[in-house]
């Protein structure tokens, strides 16, 4: 069995235990699509109150925040074995399972659990997103749509990198740092207003240390057509979603570090 294949048995398997309590999965998903909401609505009331703030507006911030939305929703779905990594295989010493078994553990990890509520917050990211072309008056061209997919890509790769950097730490720790949910989730907050509106050390850990601007800020600019109001130059825009991918591999390359040093609780 290939790689692909084995991740579809996983996947089929993982959508049948979860459809054993549909109603369970659809209110999951649909408090997450509302939970969501809830939030762009926080936004949207802001800037009824106050109008825009450093030229953007609410269209702009709504852009973003679906584009991530979206990105994270989908390396959320792939990702839940590295999420759960440190207390689901370490502490239990069941990774040690996984790797006897003639297949990557990280392909194993992908296969863990395809979560049916992230769906909500997939949706929940199309919609904002629908909401901010109406907003903007924005009128989409191939360009922009390949773009944008590119800008997804992206994104999901940068967001799975963090996932795993996540479980690499687990060898160590074993219980996962919570350092490490302000820079993943919190990323996602970050990620969803434009760098511009941050204090510059801030802006630049988003870029050159965890560079979730690069897949979100910048590209998203060459998509509306704007300048950068902090001065990246054009054609640096709709290449940058790039670095989630550097970032990915060179995650992947300190998860093998790790594996290499795994010791087995002994459980």
């Amino acid at each position: 069995m290939n790689a692909l294949s084995l991740l579809r048995s996983y996947f089929v398997t993982s959508i049948r235990t979860q459809l054993e309590y549909p109603g369970s999965s659809l209110l999951l998903g649909f408090g997450s699509f509302l939970t969501m909401i809830i939030e762009l609505a926080a936004i949207w009331a802001l800037f009824d109150r106050f109008g825009n703030v450093q030229g953007w507006q609410f269209g702009d911030i709504a852009f973003f925040f679906g584009m991530v939305s979206i990105s994270f929703s989908i390396a959320d779905f792939l990702s839940r074995g590295f999420d759960v990594f440190g207390t689901a295989f370490v502490k239990t010493g069941d990774f040690d399972r996984l790797l006897l078994r003639p297949r990557a553990a990280a392909l194993q990890l992908i296969g863990y659990d395809f979560r049916l509520r992230v769906l909500g917050r997939l949706l929940q990211g199309v919609v904002v997103l629908a909401v901010a072309t109406r907003a903007l008056d924005f009128h989409w061209t191939p360009y922009a749509a390949g773009l944008s997919l590119w800008t997804v890509a992206g994104g999901v790769a940068l967001f799975f990198g963090l996932m795993v950097l996540q479980a690499t730490l687990s060898f160590w720790t074993v219980e996962s740092l919570e350092i490490v949910n302000v820079v993943t989730y919190g990323g996602v907050q970050a990620a969803q207003y434009p760098l511009s509106l941050y204090t510059q050390w801030f802006r630049n850990l988003l870029i050159f240390v965890v560079p979730i601007g690069c897949v979100a800020y910048f590209p998203v600019l060459a998509i509306l057509g704007k300048p950068d109001p902090l001065g990246a130059p054009d054609w640096l825009l709709p290449i940058a979603p790039a670095a989630g991918f550097v970032f990915l591999a060179l995650s992947f390359c300190a998860w093998r570090f790790g594996v290499s040093r795994y010791v087995s609780s002994g459980s």
